[in-house]
């Protein structure tokens, strides 16, 4: 459920803090207050599309948050552990600011996510239904969406049109193969030639870098033997050497330091000296103990490096390039070995063909029953919206050829009287009648909804009178199972609500401000009377206001 909604800095609204509770919740305003601007903050933070337009005037970013309650043990706090996003037991905040040039920052329980991620927790949290549902209702694909979304079946459908491209392009590389068969067989030949010659050489991953430096060490294995020894002799072994004169000054030294202080720290950094490069003189030793003159070695190294470089020129490459070059020579030759045999391709796209085949088959069958459930609830629903005797069924018709959205279309049907047989929606349909089979179909929708918080922004456009009071009960029956938020301008929706908030957009200077107020009492009177009689209140409206809360 959500809890507090807080806004910054967004559209035109300043600043704005919402606290919300369970059940049937209005919100209500004049036209053009800024209602739905509260749904469009909701659906930004539920991962929605931002741009330049979402940051209020002047000002440096909007900033976004919603705090909503969460149990323990529910899908979302798996997934939240499992992305290591986890917060105060039993809640969960969400929070997105977005800069003028459109970029956002998101974050769940104050650990920064990517934008697919909020998306993917919001789709646990809110299910959104937007003011123009019904036009969209009128689009094939919309209605396929909405069939697909009630049986649960997206994932299904998602994994239909993938097994079908797949498929497909299966195909198209079946038909490329006999086509350029030829140009095939001899790119095959070359790289089979090209394969063969490296795996010969067999270049080793890292193995140039270490060739090439023992190389330089055994080229060069007796100028450092000679000036190791030539070292030695000048520090220690030499007739003057300089590690006995370096401690005969220093001797000497101490003991003139008897007499003058001044000459201790030249005394002490002269033995540090002595030290060090004694120190120097015994890895010096060491070292001269392990040079080895190796010309079989060496004549070796010079052969693989003189290999290798040969390779390099030869197929275009750095000479440490050679062991991915034969890795993606390799997987180029493996595809054309599958291009070139007709028979193992065709066998390729006959399992292809099976897969998406037995995906497809498992969609229908979901569709099928989740079509003949939704037409019946859509067309009980109807009723209740002063449609009596209306009818609503989903036909599913096989496709001539199979296509990525399934093996048939979907097309919603209307018949408004029992006489009359059912139609395509798209053709007749009025705009009233429109609206309130969108509105049928939202609220069985939003009933097989698993998430806590519905949104309803303005869906009751085009209706009124009674219909508007019975939808307003639909929602408030709706709203003892989950938490409902509905954007109304229908006074009859309003006065079902277990609590009402209004919009108010005041300016000033050609400044505008937005501000949102719960409603109580008088207030709620007030509201509701202004949304019966507009601009003119009277005595009569407010009367009348008061009955519909039941006051």
């Amino acid at each position: 459920m959500l809890r507090a909604l807080g806004i910054r800095d967004f559209v035109i609204v300043q600043r704005v803090e919402i606290e919300l509770g369970p059940g049937f919740t209005v919100l209500s305003g004049e036209t053009g207050a800024g209602k739905s601007i509260l749904v469009d903050a909701i659906e930004l933070l539920m991962g929605g599309r931002a741009d330049a337009a979402t940051v209020r005037g002047g000002a440096e970013r909007a900033e976004l948050s919603a705090e909503f309650d969460l149990d323990q043990g529910v899908p979302l706090a798996s997934w939240l552990a499992e992305h290591e996003l986890e917060g105060d037991p039993g809640s969960l905040i969400l929070r997105r600011s977005v800069d003028p040039a459109g970029r956002s920052r998101c974050f769940i329980n104050g650990h920064a996510v990517t934008l697919a991620q909020l998306r993917e927790a919001g789709e646990y949290l809110v299910d959104i239904h937007g003011q123009h549902a019904h036009q969209s209702l009128l689009r094939a694909a919309a209605q396929r969406e909405l069939l697909d979304a009630h049986a649960g079946a997206q994932a299904l459908a998602r994994e239909t049109a993938e097994a079908f491209r797949a498929w497909k392009r299966l195909e198209a590389l079946a038909a490329q193969a006999q086509a350029q068969f030829a140009q095939r067989e001899a790119e095959r030949g070359d790289l089979q030639a090209k394969v063969d010659e490296l795996a010969r050489l067999a270049p080793r991953e890292g193995e140039w870098d270490l060739l090439t430096a023992e190389h330089a060490r055994l080229a060069h294995g007796s100028a450092l033997l000679e000036g190791a020894q030539a070292s030695l002799e000048t520090l220690s072994e030499a007739e003057g050497a300089s590690l006995p004169q370096l401690a005969a000054v220093s001797a000497r030294l101490r003991a003139l330091a008897e007499h003058d202080a001044q000459l201790v720290p030249v005394v002490e950094g002269l033995e540090a000296a002595a030290s060090q490069a004694g120190e120097a003189l015994r890895e010096l030793r060491r070292y001269a103990s392990r040079v080895e003159l190796d010309p079989q070695a060496l004549r070796e190294a010079e052969t693989r490096i003189e290999a290798l470089h040969a390779a390099g020129r030869k197929f275009r490459a750095r000479p440490a390039e050679l062991p991915s070059l034969a890795g993606e020579l390799q997987a180029r030759l493996a595809e054309l070995d599958l291009a070139v045999d007709p028979e193992a391709l065709r066998r390729e796209v006959g399992a292809a063909q099976e897969r998406f085949a037995a995906a497809a088959k498992s969609l229908s069958a979901r569709r099928k029953s989740a079509a003949q459930a939704l037409s019946k609830e859509v067309s009980e629903g109807m009723q209740q919206f002063a449609m009596s005797g209306a009818r609503f069924a989903i036909g599913l018709r096989a496709l001539e050829a199979p296509a990525a959205t399934g093996a048939e279309e979907i097309e919603f049907e209307v018949s408004s009287h029992p006489s009359l047989p059912l139609r395509p929606l798209v053709k007749v349909a009025s705009g009233g009648e429109l609206s309130r089979i969108s509105l049928a179909l939202q609220l069985v929708a939003s009933k097989a909804s698993p998430v806590g918080t519905l949104v309803f922004d303005e869906v009751d456009s085009g209706i009124g009178g009674a219909v508007a009071e019975t939808v307003g009960r639909s929602l408030r029956r709706l709203g003892r199972e989950r938490q409902v938020l509905c954007v109304t301008h229908l006074p009859q929706v309003a006065a079902q609500g277990d609590r009402q908030w209004t919009v108010v957009k005041a300016g000033a200077h050609g400044k505008l401000a937005v501000s949102v107020q719960q409603l109580e009492g008088k207030a709620r009177v007030e509201e509701l009377a202004r949304m019966l009689g507009g601009a003119q209140v009277t005595a009569t409206t407010r009367r009348h206001a008061a009955e519909m809360l039941g006051g």
